[in-house]
């Protein structure tokens, strides 16, 4: 695959891309390494990260905009997974009912 962009310019976004990686993860290395205790309203919203985290992974394989990508096996999974998430949160039994649901349906339909 060949593009019209520059070597030296592909390798420089390449390498910024890199420093600002690392300079992100660095800043909160360095700003919790200073503190004595995290704050009560950063702690708070830290608890937050897992489940948006897991959401943005999780929901884009199984709700789509395109009609023909449809996937009614894994939407009635994952719906039911969130449904015992939401009930019991249990992380065990919500990945146990999705790919329980996901291969009934599969093995029925």
């Amino acid at each position: 695959m060949t593009t019209s962009y520059d070597p030296v310019a592909l390798a420089a976004a390449v390498a910024l891309v890199g420093v600002l990686t690392y300079a992100c993860r660095l800043s909160f290395i360095a700003l919790f390494g200073r503190l004595d205790e995290i704050p009560p309203g950063v702690e708070r919203l830290l608890r937050f990260v897992p489940a948006a985290v897991l959401a943005a992974l999780v929901l884009p394989s199984f709700v789509t905009l395109d009609a023909a990508a449809f996937a009614p096996d894994k939407f009635v999974a994952g719906a039911l997974a969130a449904g015992v998430a939401w009930k019991t949160e249990d992380v065990f039994a919500t990945m146990a009912t999705g790919m329980g649901v996901l291969w009934a349906v599969r093995l029925l339909f």
